[in-house]
């Protein structure tokens, strides 16, 4: 089957299959005479394989590591080595999960102290000490902090 074949069979976008045949994670078959990639039906296994370990917080890295280890040790059980990988995306995401809880707080701050300015009541202390906002009443031209004309 042609890449477009297997982006449409697997739902992956072909500039992420060729990411993944660039990595050595899918192995063509060889090319057409047009020069079209062509995967066997055994692709379409590597292709879930792959969705699963992402799915399950792996990096591209850490599974290129598992597959290379699972080619080269083909006796060997796979089941310990992910497990460690497993591991290491549990502290990564409890270390994520950490770091929202941590934004959302000081979100929730930022909303009470500021209650009245998000409500409308009164301008917001933080935009209101913009310097040029003096200088832009008197010529009518005004940038937001990100340098887009409002």
């Amino acid at each position: 089957m042609t890449i477009g074949q297997l982006a449409r069979r697997t739902g992956v976008t072909i500039k992420t299959l060729r990411e993944y045949e660039q990595l050595g994670l899918l192995y063509t078959r060889g090319r057409t005479e047009s020069n079209y990639r062509l995967f066997e039906e055994e692709t379409l296994w590597c292709v879930e394989l792959i969705r699963v370990m992402r799915s399950l917080g792996l990096t591209i890295k850490e599974i290129r590591e598992l597959t290379a280890r699972y080619v080269a040790h083909p006796g060997e059980p796979v089941g310990p080595h992910l497990a460690r990988k497993l591991d290491g995306a549990l502290i990564r995401i409890d270390a994520r999960i950490a770091e929202l809880r941590t934004a959302r707080e000081h979100m929730r701050d930022f909303q009470v102290t500021h209650a009245a300015a998000l409500a409308g009541r009164r301008e917001l202390a933080l935009l209101a000490a913009d310097p040029r906002r003096r200088s832009s009443q008197d010529s009518g031209n005004l940038d937001s902090p990100c340098g887009v004309r409002v």
